[in-house]
């Protein structure tokens, strides 16, 4: 099975990954970033679908469809996202159906988005945690794979409270996609 992550970050779940033995064959940011760094020392091949604007004028169906290409030119059969900042469209999801991955710090459907653990906190929740599920259009939906939860501390502010989440988000992720790898047909893919 030959699995992509998307990254635009610091990378350090596609570390993770990497260090569990999970077959990266390719990964792809939308901005230069240390994770992309992270990957080169891991010997996984890379690539930068560079996001030209964060602006209103940013095209998402035209960068969609060019990071699709990617993908498809690396003969991809599972995408992860893995701090992945950008939303996309739907060309990605017509074309890798049911085969892309995201984690998310929260308990889903609690807390979509990007401020998950801020709004937790907000909240007054006692218990977030994490949540792998397979990526659909709409943002932080589809189907969930696993989730744990993670207590809040009383002395938690958002930083320490992400740290802890991402120390099993971590985790979870790998189990979840070690076994969806072992699940595949000879581990060849998804039929």
């Amino acid at each position: 099975m030959r699995l992509a992550v998307l990254v635009s970050g610091t990378g350090t779940i596609l570390d993770a990954m990497a260090d569990a033995g999970l077959p990266v064959s390719l990964v792809v940011a939308d901005r230069p970033c240390r994770a992309i760094d992270l990957a080169a020392g891991h010997g996984i091949p890379t690539s930068v679908v560079v996001r030209d604007s964060f602006g209103d004028d940013f095209d998402r169906t035209a960068y969609t469809e060019k990071l699709t290409a990617e993908l498809d030119a690396a003969d991809i059969d599972l995408v992860a996202m893995a701090g992945f900042g950008t939303i996309l469209e739907q060309p990605i999801y017509g074309r890798f159906a049911g085969r892309i991955l995201n984690t998310h710090p929260s308990l889903l459907p609690a807390f979509p988005g990007w401020r998950a653990v801020e709004e937790a906190l907000a909240h007054g929740v006692q218990v977030t945690g994490c949540t792998v599920h397979y990526a659909e259009l709409e943002v932080d939906s589809g189907p969930i794979l696993a989730q744990e939860t993670v207590p809040v501390l009383p002395d938690d502010d958002v930083a320490s409270l992400h740290e802890r989440i991402k120390a099993v988000e971590r985790r979870l992720y790998i189990e979840t996609i070690r076994g969806l790898v072992a699940a595949s047909p000879a581990g060849g893919g998804p039929e």
